[in-house]
Order: C-alpha cells, then structure tokens, then sequence
C-alpha cells in the first residue's frame, strides 16, 4: 500500500435533518479522498455525528424522546446522505458508541495528568445554539438590545462549578506551531486565528453540572463533559485510541482535518491544546472552508431557504451536484449555488463539452469502424499535439487536486476537454470517411486514448458516470487510478483480447431546469 492519508470531515450535529453545507463538506472530503487513492495513498476516510450537548437534551424534551432515541434517528438522516450522495467514507463515528466514551476519558485522564485541568467556578456567557463560551468583548447587540453571540445567536449567564482546562498556557506554542507550519490553511484563516491567539487565551471551562447528557469527567460523575472535548476526540476514536498500535499507528497524524469556517477556532486553538496537553501528535493540517450560500444568502430555517441535498440529487442526479460544487467555488471561500448555475455550469462543461465529445468518439467507432480497435496507426503532428495538451490538463488536474484547488483543477481539465474538441472540428472524421479512411481511424483512435485519459483524471469526482463510460470503452475495473494514465499499451492489450465497442450510451445527459424555477 501507500502512503497513509487520514481525512476526516467535521461530525455533524444532529438536532436538525442534513443541509446543503453538510452534503457540500462531505462531497469534497471524498473527492479528495478518492483522488488521494486515485494518485496511489493509503487512505482512510470519516465522517460521523456529534450527539452530545444540551442543544440535543433541549430538543429531545421538546419532542418527547430520550436524547439516544432522538441520536439514532437523526444520526440516521446523516447517513442516508452520505450514502446518497455516494460519499465513500470508511468510518462513520457516532459519539455516544462506548468505545468513544473510553476513548474520551482516557484523553482526559492524561489532561489531568499534565496538570491541566482544575475544579472552579464558572460564570459567563454562553450560547446553547453554538455550545460556546462568549468574552464579554465578543458579544453583540441584538436589534431590541439583547446580547448576542458573534455568530448572532442568543446568549444566557450561566454559574456553575466547572472542570477548567490549562489553555492560556499554550499560547506560545500555538502561535510557534501556526507560524512553522501549514497546521491552518487557508491563509485567511491562519491570519484570523494567529490574531485571536495574540490578544491572549483564557482558560478554558471544560465541564458541566446544570444536565447530563454527555460524557462523565472520570473522577466527576456528576460533570459531563464540554461538549467540545467529546467532539474532537472522535478523531482519534476511530482510529482505536487509546490503543496507540494497529489504525493509530498506521494513520495518526491526520493528513487532513476538513471543516466549516465557523468552526476552525475549535479545531486549531483548543483541540491542539488538548493533544499538546495529553502527549499526542498533532494533526498535519486543518482547513476552513467557505459556506455554500443559496443566491448569495447563507440558508436558514427563518428564511425559508433551506435545501434538501437529497432531493437537489434526485432532481439533477449525484455526479452533477458533485462536479457543480467543486467546479463553481474557488475551494477556501464562499460560493454560491442556484438552479440556474447548476443547469448552465453542468450543461456547458459535462453535457455539450465532455460528455458530447466521449459520445461522439464512441458513436464514430462504432459505425464507422465496426467497433473495432486499431491500435498502432500511424501518428500526425496533430495528434501527438493533442496529446501533449491532454497530458498537461491532466497533470493540471492533479496538481491543483493536491493543493485542494478544485475550481482551477476543473478549468484545467476543461482546456483539455475544448483541445479535443478543437481537434474534432480540425480533423473533420466524417469527411476522411470518404477521403482517407485510414487517417480517420488514427484520428478517432487518437480521440478514444484522450476520452480515455479525461475520464480517468475526472473520475474522483464523477465516478459512476465515468464508470459507466469506462465500462463501455472495456477498461478494466482495477485499472482506473491514476497509474493506468502511464500504460501506453492499454490499448493494445485491449485491441487483442478481441474487445468491440458496442452503441455506446451518453452519461451526461443535458438538463432542464425545473419548471417552477425562473429561467
């Protein structure tokens, strides 16, 4: 195998049914996932839920359940999606499983250990919608003059006796670890972080007394833990610890920790803290990224804009929803999405460009060769150069995927794509029907290596259309990754196995938009 290459996405919180900006997460942390095994690593993949917390407690009194049955439905919800959305993760962790209460403690215990957790009292602000504790500073006025949370939610006093956590110690060390490392990317949310940091940390409280739905500190049967402390520590959950041999030994650090902006102060201030404080290697890296926002606004329930991404999947189909994320927004920042940009963006580049192009080359070979492959035809200038620009879209591709810059990888792709049908246009296969048939069975198999080598670099993205198309063309389901990019004999071996291409099938159909959406 590989190198290792452990993802994960952020758990959910399941006090409501997935949104657009859990489907928008979990699509890119496995496009990424399947492009790293696509390139040859070892990867390991997980997602899950984050059922703790008082938010969860509130609502299962409201509705008349216990706060586990309400977890299992909704953590259910979760896991239809991903599945929905053809989200390929290894792992999905649930945070009320016993083996992650375990898990938990132990990283407690060895906090504790450390010297870094001491009983007091707390008092302060606190939002239950955000599970956070709010500076005096940090807060807003609402428009009737009520405090507010930064993030704009309500804010209520809270005193009680409280386990604290050791943070202001590890200011320095944070600060030392952002400024020699790539631990916080983009750099927007590096610089964010760094100046948060800077202006000094308190502190942490990191327990509960006021209910009991999480989590019991060891020793504190009476404290649950901040529901924080419980949620990172999934990380490690999955991967066995505290048995530190086995996955853990195998895949900790993790490569990549993938999360919403909202929530990298979590993930780059206390959960390195936390690991600092217990002795556990650091993750490699954390990134923030942007909201996926619906006509430029962020969707909510009060605004009654809020998308089901199963049923937006349903309408257009999954590899669409899939491509459209990833190719519309410059990965790191916001981007938006409308039904209009979807049907535009998927049509031009999917439909009309590769899916027309993979369509035609097959269509041509099949009528006018008989299906039949003729590998070792002699090769014009134009068709090493359509080639070479096919090979440097790729290579495109492939370096932008590794950097996470999925848009400009996209684009990249997409020049490949216009060459080749540049080329159609040039080459005119339908009129060396009559004129020389021999040259248009090189330029048709010139055509059918490039469809190849586009669907291959594309297919993390897109995989059950390209393994469909794939199909068609007698690739061999083991040879899809990114290796089989440099076997230059495929088409030989494919030629003598006695393989025809059938009538082919298009696997991008055009899309219509919805009828009661304005054109």
């Amino acid at each position: 195998m590989g190198e290792p290459y452990y993802i994960t996405t952020a758990i959910s919180y399941p006090n409501g049914k997935p949104h657009i900006g859990h489907a928008y997460e979990a699509i890119a942390a496995d496009v990424i996932a399947r492009h790293r095994k696509a390139e040859g690593f070892d990867v390991r993949f997980q997602t899950g839920t984050d059922e703790h917390g008082l938010k969860m407690a509130q609502k299962a009194r409201d509705l008349g359940m216990t706060p586990m049955e309400l977890a299992t439905e909704m953590s259910g919800y979760f896991q239809s999606m991903c599945d929905a959305l053809n989200v390929g993760y290894d792992v999905f962790i649930r945070t009320t499983e016993p083996r992650h209460h375990a898990s938990t403690q132990e990283l407690w215990r060895r906090m504790e250990a450390n010297g870094d957790l001491y009983l007091d009292r707390y008092e302060g602000w606190y939002s239950v919608r955000d599970e956070a504790y709010y500076d005096e500073s940090e807060l807003v006025a609402g428009e009737g003059g009520e405090k507010l949370s930064p993030q704009g939610t309500p804010v209520e006093w809270t005193v009680e006796e409280s386990w604290f956590f050791r943070l202001s110690k590890y200011q320095d060390r944070l600060l030392e670890l952002y400024a020699s490392s790539e631990f916080i990317r983009p750099e927007t949310r590096r610089n964010e972080i760094t100046r948060f940091v800077e202006g000094g940390l308190r502190d942490l409280s990191v327990s509960r007394t006021s209910f009991d739905w999480g989590i019991k500190v060891p020793g504190s049967d009476n404290h649950v833990m901040y529901v924080w402390v419980d949620a990172l520590t999934n990380y490690i959950t999955g991967l066995g610890f505290p048995d530190e041999g086995g996955d853990f030994a195998k895949y900790w650090p993790a490569s990549l920790h993938l999360i919403g902006k909202d929530i990298v102060r979590f993930h780059t201030v206390y959960w390195p803290a936390f690991l600092m404080s217990a002795g556990v290697e650091l993750p490699k890296q954390v990134f923030g990224h942007g909201f996926l926002l619906n006509r430029g606004q962020k969707e909510s329930k009060s605004l009654g804009n809020v998308t089901d991404p199963i049923a937006l999947s349903e309408l257009y189909g999954v590899d669409i929803l899939r491509y459209f994320f990833l190719r519309e927004v410059a990965f790191g920042q916001d981007g938006s999405w409308s039904h209009e940009a979807i049907v535009t963006r998927c049509n031009a580049e999917l439909a009309n460009s590769f899916g027309n192009l993979a369509q035609r080359t097959l269509s041509m070979i099949f009528k006018n060769m008989g299906g039949v492959l003729k590998p070792g035809l002699p090769a014009a200038e134009a068709d090493i150069a359509l080639s070479d620009a096919v090979a440097l879209g790729i290579a495109g591709l492939r370096r932008a995927f590794m950097d996470l810059d999925f848009s400009n990888g996209l684009e990249s792709w997409m020049r490949a794509v216009f060459a080749c049908n540049q080329y159609v246009d040039e080459q005119a296969p339908w009129t060396l029907r009559k004129t020389d048939p021999e040259r248009m069975e090189a330029v048709l198999m010139t055509l059918l290596r490039c469809v190849r080598s586009l669907a291959l670099a594309v297919r993390p993205v897109v995989p059950t259309a390209i393994d469909k198309l794939l199909d068609q063309m007698g690739v061999a389901a083991d040879a899809r990754d990114y290796a089989a990019l440099a076997d230059a004999d495929w088409l030989e071996t494919l030629a003598a196995s006695g393989f025809t291409l059938s009538q082919p099938m298009g696997v991008f159909p055009r899309l219509e938009l919805p009828a009661d959406e304005p054109a």
